[in-house]
């Protein structure tokens, strides 16, 4: 049975009470512990971790890690200025974006770094600033992530420059003058630790063949357990033999490289929780399932639904009747994909859990919910509006960090139309 990470019952019942659901809580002391975690990650000539602000993004969220000494990785421009916003240097802020920004002159002129992750990215940034600095995301031909859908490397990914073209990199890069400084690697969230550390030496390898490189970035999400029977990525054991393969590269070369980590999944995930009534229960006959219908779903937490992703549920009944049912529990939206107990990695699956008895009105709590969840949501499906944001401090208050949007601001972009 899973139990709650950070909150108590009593805290939970406060923030329903206070803030009303579905309510997103982040437990400051969590997220100050996984930073202190990733910073003792071990390196042999400097380490900087970058939180991968797209895990979660409120600007609470970022000031913490920031004040705990991480730098950020973004994904896109707009994330860029969002961290800025923050109160981020833009000298802390890497970009590795999918979509090149249309006003990259200006930000990168602010002083952000940059990774090509294509060839047509490495020709723009050489025509806007020739004899400039970068670095080069190379697709290192294999990748591993929780679900198919989170590895980002092998011929499946659009991510990062194919290995193979190394050669053409290297000509766009002697055309403009470039220098490469930064070598970033990225093969998945929640990836294997085995292939994580097969990719490094791959990595290290690309290093020797750009002589100005400082600095290697072997991005891709550690695996976090966020059910009680998964397993996490213990930092220490696979970084030991990184910083070793880091002494080698520096006998043989003379070159002493620096390490950049990013996570975003291990930072966030189980410093967040999803908050929610149980708004009806319903059944489909004896040969059929028991829904719990709760005041959330898609459009808080995506991640069920789009990966078959498997979240704690946990459940607070006000009268424990002592007995435990089996659950399917469901969303709020019309949509039959609304899933949150769908079968390991089969989205379209149900999957009924074991869990106490309990009546409409109860609360439910979504466990590991801190990171791609109020970020990467079905926002306004059906009208709903963004549910709040709440930070539990470390002093044990509560307090709001994102407002619950009203139905006016879910409405104010639309232009009305004279019929």
């Amino acid at each position: 049975m899973e139990t709650l990470k950070f909150l108590t019952p009593e805290q939970a019942e406060a923030a329903r009470s206070q803030f009303g659901t579905p309510v997103y809580v982040y437990d400051e002391r969590t997220l100050k512990e996984q930073a202190r975690e990733a910073l003792d990650f071990p390196n042999a000539f400097g380490l900087t971790v970058r939180y991968a602000m797209k895990a979660s993004s409120n600007a609470a969220i970022i000031r913490i890690v920031a004040g705990c000494g991480l730098h950020i990785d973004a994904s896109s421009g707009y994330e860029c200025d969002r961290a800025i916003r923050a109160g981020i240097p833009p000298g802390h802020i890497s970009l590795s974006t999918q979509e090149f920004p249309d006003d990259f002159r200006r930000l990168f002129q602010a002083g952000i770094r940059f990774n090509a992750c294509s060839l047509n990215q490495l020709r723009r940034f050489g025509e806007q600033f020739p004899g400039g600095e970068l670095g080069l995301r190379i697709n290192p031909g294999l990748g591993s992530g929780g679900t198919v859908k989170t590895n980002v490397g092998g011929p499946a990914s659009s991510f990062g420059i194919w290995h193979e073209y190394r050669g053409e990199a290297r000509a766009i890069i002697e055309e403009h003058g470039l220098r490469v400084v930064r070598i970033h690697t990225h093969i998945g969230s929640g990836s294997d630790p085995a292939i994580w550390q097969h990719v490094a030496g791959l990595s290290l390898q690309m290093v020797r063949e750009f002589p100005d490189v400082t600095t290697l970035n072997l991005g891709g999400g550690f695996k976090v357990g966020r059910m009680s029977y998964e397993h996490e990525t213990d930092l220490q054991e696979i970084g030991q033999p990184i910083r070793e393969a880091f002494e080698d590269l520096a006998v043989d070369t003379g070159r002493r490289i620096r390490l950049e980590i990013e996570p975003g999944t291990f930072m966030a995930a189980n410093s967040g929780c999803l908050l929610s009534t149980i708004q009806d229960i319903v059944d489909t006959g004896e040969e059929g399932y028991r829904f719990l219908k709760l005041d959330t779903g898609m459009t808080e937490i995506l991640r069920p639904s789009l990966y078959g992703a498997q979240q704690p549920i946990v459940l607070l009944p006000r009268v424990d009747t002592g007995a435990c049912l089996p659950y399917v529990a469901v969303g709020h939206c019309c949509e039959s994909g609304d899933l949150l107990s769908p079968a390991p990695n089969h989205p379209d699956v149900l999957h009924p859990r074991e869990l106490p008895e309990v009546e409409p009105g109860d609360l439910c709590v979504i466990e590991g919910a801190g990171a791609y969840c109020s970020v990467m949501a079905a926002k306004n499906y059906n009208s709903f509006p963004e549910a709040p944001e709440v930070l539990l401090r470390e002093s044990g208050k509560l307090i709001l960090i994102r407002r619950r949007q009203t139905l006016e601001q879910v409405l104010q972009n639309e232009v009305p139309l004279d019929i």
